[in-house]
């Protein structure tokens, strides 16, 4: 393994000012010449994420976040586990650590100019030599644990579509079941599913991550997927997420990854406290599964626009009927005249902690949350506000992760 010795350590967090200031020059020239160099690794990283930014910005806050806790590695376990989880959901082999780290370095030199010593090139590439070791060695254990238990197996799988729901307006369902007919692992309740499929007229394949949102039952996987729309007439929709809408049916094959995620349920006796934001109830609703007719009291907390947008509403309804520890509310931002106040949903309007506050279990409950950045920056704030401990709160957004602030310390 390499390591770093004393002053490589120091060169490394002094550089953590200009990193927060180049950070996403850095990340951004990193992978504008990693793709030049290596086309083939477009089959693994997202083309949205890049053109918003929001891969560079993940990666930039990663690396800040390793140099500045680069003396206390035991910081950093939620989030190389967080990392890890989502390299083998896409299936990224020790190969790949060379050809990053040599990008990187180069957009570090780059950017940085005669500010890049040699000292400091060589502390940083003893630094990324150190987490590249880390990283291979955690999620080979990944690899080889999924690969070895019953029903496992490596790189992507070829599965079969037996059944398309139409959940609301933009979300819909898809039951997935092996095509060799070998019964599948467990999965734990929040976990995701990476599919990998090639849309018409594209060079590349794609690799999507969805919510496994049904139980474990060794016989199929379900996901929910979002139809992406376009934010304006000049931003194109979401590829994938269009193209397994309009286009894959019930017959239809597409590959497979194990399920991965390390957003699941804790293993405590504490009541739970489950919020979701649009397409962030699918992880929600493997949870709810989970915990339905368990000792532990769950309220499950859900906003929608309306009851048209309004994913999995009889499906919940059904668990809190049959299940005494469940309870659920709902809160509707702009519900239309149909929807009926008491029947359809419980709350106008955005969540707050005073209209949460009413619905809270007793005790000291764990929360979990999921949903875009401003739902998840919202129940932050409300969180706060009820001060609830760090400890006690686990999320989840969708999309690279912009900051890792939650998860280093877990």
């Amino acid at each position: 393994m390499s390591s770093l010795t004393p002053a490589q350590i120091q060169i490394v967090k002094a550089t953590v000012p200009a990193l927060e200031q180049h950070g996403e020059t850095i990340t951004r020239h990193f992978y504008a010449s990693m793709f030049a160099a290596h086309p083939e690794l477009l089959n693994i990283f997202n083309p949205a994420n890049q053109q918003t930014g929001r891969q560079a910005r993940s990666l930039a806050a990663s690396v800040l976040a390793y140099a500045a806790h680069i003396d206390q590695p035991g910081q950093l376990g939620g989030m190389v586990g967080r990392i890890a989880h989502k390299h083998v959901s896409l299936d990224v082999l020790p190969e790949h650590y060379p050809i990053v780290g040599e990008h990187l370095l180069k957009a570090i030199g780059a950017v940085l100019g005669d500010a890049a010593t040699p000292e400091i090139m060589d502390a940083w590439a003893a630094a990324y030599g150190q987490l590249a070791d880390v990283m291979i060695g955690v999620e080979k254990a990944m690899y080889d644990q999924g690969a070895a238990q019953p029903g496992g197996w490596s790189g992507f799988k070829p599965f079969r579509i037996t059944r398309k729901v139409q959940e609301s307006t933009v979300i819909t369902s898809f039951t997935l079941e092996p095509m060799d007919g070998q019964p599948l692992p467990p999965f734990q309740p929040g976990q995701y599913l990476s599919v990998q499929l090639q849309a018409p007229g594209r060079e590349t394949t794609q690799i999507r991550q969805y919510s496994l949102c049904a139980p474990s039952n060794g016989r199929s996987y379900r996901i929910a997927v979002k139809r992406e729309l376009p934010n304006d007439p000049a931003t194109p929709g979401g590829l994938i997420s269009n193209h397994l809408h309009d286009h894959l049916e019930p017959g239809d094959d597409l590959l497979v990854h194990l399920p991965a995620g390390d957003f699941v349920l804790q293993a405590s006796d504490r009541p739970v406290v489950l919020l979701s934001g649009g397409v962030g109830i699918t992880p929600m609703l493997g949870m709810l599964h989970a915990l339905a007719g368990t000792a532990r009291p769950t309220v499950f907390v859900h906003a929608a626009l309306n009851r048209a947008a309004h994913a999995f509403q009889e499906e919940v309804s059904a668990l809190e009927g049959t299940h005494a520890n469940v309870r659920k509310v709902v809160f509707y931002t702009h519900p239309t005249p149909a929807d009926v106040r008491g029947e359809h949903y419980d709350q106008r309007g955005l969540i707050s902690a005073a209209t949460l506050k009413a619905w809270l279990p007793a005790g000291e409950a764990e929360y979990y949350y999921c949903g875009p950045e401003g739902f998840t920056r919202a129940v932050e704030g409300i969180l706060d506000s009820l001060n609830v401990p760090a400890a006690l709160r686990f999320t989840e957004t969708f999309g690279p992760s912009q900051t890792f602030a939650p998860v280093l310390t877990q």
